[in-house]
């Protein structure tokens, strides 16, 4: 497997809480999120690419852009985080996770689940991401190789 590596940043904006958090974190809250995607190939492309980071841009941004920017991470076992969020703006963009939406669980989903949709028929994978939901508060996940 090549050892060539890609790095692209994403930033959004999207609320989310920590079901059962033992402190503030239990309340509905946001974060400007930045999220970096990590991506490989197994060789690079004619022009010594692992892929045009507009390639990224589109396929991740839009996809970012569509189902978390402005919109709230809720668990799908939080019915109470869930009806307040549907009382306010039954309209509101809602993205339901089947696990508390911590930092840490929202990676491995962007990784495990999201990323390879979206990179179907490339020959890139995405092996990562780190994800920043405040300047002082990463989470990392990888792909076991």
């Amino acid at each position: 497997m090549s050892q060539h590596v890609i790095e692209r940043r994403f930033q959004f904006a999207m609320g989310h809480r920590v079901f059962q958090h033992e402190s503030k974190c239990r309340h509905l809250h946001g974060h400007n999120y930045v999220l970096w995607a990590i991506a490989r190939a197994a060789e690079l492309d004619s022009l010594g690419r692992v892929i045009d980071f507009g390639v990224l841009k589109e396929r991740i941004g839009s996809w970012l852009d569509a189902y978390w920017d402005h919109g709230f991470m809720l668990f799908a076992r939080d019915e109470e985080a869930l009806a307040a969020v549907a009382q306010v703006n039954a309209t509101s963009k809602v993205y339901v996770l089947e696990r508390n939406p911590t930092a840490e669980n929202i990676a491995e989903h962007f990784v495990e689940d999201v990323a390879p949709r979206l990179m179907a028929g490339t020959a890139v994978r995405v092996i990562g991401c780190r994800l920043e939901e405040t300047e002082n508060c990463v989470a990392e996940y990888r792909l076991r190789d």
